[in-house]
């Protein structure tokens, strides 16, 4: 087996690392798109019976974006293996509790030996808006007007 033909089936069947940012991505479609990675669906070896998935690191996940009122519907269960442990917690509580609880045990705790293994970022899914208060008062000043108004005119 030449070289060139031993590198490409090593590319193929090594596990890579991929960055994985939540900045204003909906949890759910984000699922599915880490999920392909994760179980290797993305690579042509694929099988179900194969264990070919690479590495995802989900990084911002505290910056999600619910659609809609999920905030406010959406309810998680929890248990806490006692009588009477039962739990439900809506998601803006659950969030503003620790929205990056298991992640941060999975990630930063290693995160400068991963940080050294990414290989790719995964696309995100929408773009992310930039927020009025980032950007510099030179670039609003500049920004053109829509219109002008009158030195006479009065704010209600």
């Amino acid at each position: 087996m030449s070289a060139l033909k031993r590198v490409q089936q090593w590319a193929t069947f090594a596990r890579t690392w991929h960055v994985y940012d939540c900045t204003w991505q909906n949890p759910f479609q984000s699922a599915q798109v880490i999920k392909k990675h994760l179980m290797g669906l993305h690579k042509p070896i694929y099988h179900p019976t194969n264990d070919c998935g690479d590495h995802v690191v989900v990084i911002n996940t505290s910056e999600i974006a619910l659609p809609g009122d999920e905030w406010v519907k959406r309810v998680y269960f929890h248990h806490t293996g006692y009588p009477g442990g039962a739990s439900w917690t809506l998601a803006w509580q659950l969030h503003e509790k620790d929205p990056t609880m298991i992640m941060w045990k999975a990630v930063y705790n290693a995160m400068r030996e991963i940080m050294e293994n990414v290989t790719n970022q995964i696309r995100q899914i929408r773009v992310v808006p930039t927020r009025l208060d980032h950007i510099d008062k030179e670039t609003l000043e500049n920004f053109p007007a829509v219109m002008d108004y009158p030195k006479d005119y009065v704010l209600r």
